[in-house]
């Protein structure tokens, strides 16, 4: 592909019928071809179907080897990333006593190993552009360990962490890495029928987020933001 026509890449890492399919359909209106990865592909490839420039990459973020095969095929398909986007997690409820050590660490990998392994993809390419994004999504959780969040908190709490370190290393080569905190529940199927009685907005829309990580990744160097929140005005607070 021409360079002067080459259009920009943005991976994101955990689609799902929130958020995830959201920063998909946002980033493939702003002219980006976008890479799904998901560890189980069926609604990723439902959802390639309906935009136009999406394509389906099974992916088990947690596995390094199957992280960098994936990652070995966007750049020869796609191309190199301008922009990562890492939305997995995992929120299990339980407090010290309930949690298993298997949880425990399944929480991690997935919200710290894997924004790890991801971002030493990208990050090459980034480096020798000086230019590009790496957007992780965290959650008030990362700042408060409650009674029921003894493996959720911790990973996003670490997860949160990562992302400061990588921000001040990469910065100043002219990566910008950013943290999305999400505050209350995402508008998702799921959480519609776990909560009935809930008005509309008692929930964070996910097409909104996916705005506040494109305004994240189109900011100007100068006046950088890492950390954003983002909730709806009937969260607590």
């Amino acid at each position: 592909m021409d360079k002067q026509t080459r259009k920009p890449v943005c991976v994101v890492a955990g689609v799902g019928p929130g958020n995830g399919a959201a920063f998909a359909r946002r980033f493939v209106a702003e002219g980006y071809r976008v890479a799904l990865l998901s560890r189980h592909s069926e609604f990723a490839q439902e959802l390639a179907e309906k935009l136009d420039d999406a394509r389906v990459y099974a992916c088990d973020v947690t596995d390094a080897a199957a992280v960098a095969h994936t990652f070995e095929a966007i750049r020869a398909e796609l191309g190199e990333v301008d922009v990562l986007v890492y939305n997995p997690g995992i929120g299990v409820w339980a407090n010290v006593e309930e949690i298993t050590a298997e949880v425990f660490e399944s929480s991690w990998r997935t919200n710290v190993l894997g924004a790890l392994l991801t971002a030493k993809q990208v990050i090459p390419a980034m480096k020798q552009k000086q230019h590009g994004s790496i957007v992780l999504i965290g959650a008030t959780a990362s700042r408060r360990g409650g009674a029921r969040t003894a493996a959720f908190a911790p990973a996003k709490a670490a997860q949160k962490s990562l992302a400061e370190s990588m921000a001040r290393h990469l910065w100043p080569m002219g990566i910008h890495v950013a943290l999305l905190i999400l505050d209350g529940v995402v508008d998702t199927p799921a959480t519609r029928k776990m909560m009935p009685g809930k008005p509309d907005h008692y929930f964070i829309q996910p097409h909104d987020v996916a705005d506040n990580v494109m305004w994240l990744t189109q900011q100007r160097p100068s006046a950088w933001s890492f950390e954003i929140e983002a909730r709806p005005f009937g969260e607590v607070w």
